[in-house]
């Protein structure tokens, strides 16, 4: 398994944990029967500081925060129709939310980027099913909802981060799901998504030149001729 992040330190310097996790190419259910504490976000959060020495949902959040208002600007003027389509369900909403605000941006740029998260972000309406089709899903996120409608997909009652076909964590708001995914892809070793790999390299190594990828780049030369002024999307 290779993960996002490239970690190359010497095998001898690892962490015992992380050791074991990287050499035994272990199933990610034995790896969390072994460290239950990897199912608690502060733990996740902890785990990949000590790897990284990144305070991942503060710097994650701070580049949201940062980024959303323009790349919400440069969306809404993209000829796309998956774009078109996603932004008129949000403009319906009754109620929005920095939460809701946020989402709408997580979901759009993979659509900017020409990604396709189908695979990835599942949705489950609890009131036609007992239990969600998760079951050959290796790494992504589910939308929970009593009543499935297309407010789900900003507004869903929970949000949780599943492996391997198992849900590992349930979450508030679209943008903490996000962290805790990324942390645990990081942690677990894990392969990360095609259809993100450029999401997350935009939102978390803060457009830095020389790291990012052509796409990446282009967004970063794009958002930066956004001059932003409407107030309605302020975060």
């Amino acid at each position: 398994k290779e993960s996002h992040l490239d970690y190359k330190a010497d095998a001898h310097h690892l962490h015992p944990r992380r050791k074991e996790i990287i050499s035994d190419d272990l199933p990610v259910p034995e790896i969390l029967d072994r460290w239950p504490a990897l199912k608690m976000e502060s733990q996740t959060c902890a785990e990949f500081h000590r790897i990284t020495t990144l305070s991942l949902k503060n710097h994650f959040h701070m580049e949201l925060y940062q980024l959303a208002p323009r790349l919400q600007s440069l969306f809404r003027n993209k000829v796309s129709g998956v774009l078109a389509q996603l932004f008129r369900t949000y403009d319906l909403l009754e109620q929005v939310d920095v939460s809701v605000r946020r989402a709408v941006v997580l979901h759009a740029l993979p659509a900017y980027l020409h990604k396709d998260t189908s695979t990835f972000i599942k949705t489950w309406d609890m009131t036609q099913s007992d239990e969600p089709d998760i079951g050959q899903v290796p790494l992504g996120l589910l939308l929970t909802r009593a009543n499935s409608d297309d407010a789900t997909f900003f507004c869903p009652e929970k949000i949780a981060v599943v492996i391997e076909g198992n849900i590992i964590m349930d979450f508030p708001t679209l943008a903490d799901a996000c962290v805790e995914l990324f942390a645990l892809t990081c942690i677990l070793h894990l392969s990360y998504p095609k259809c993100l790999g450029n999401t997350f390299d935009f939102v978390l190594m803060g457009l830095e030149d020389g790291k990012l990828k052509p796409k990446v780049l282009s967004l970063q030369k794009e958002l930066a001729q956004v001059i932003f002024y409407s107030s309605e999307v302020l975060l």
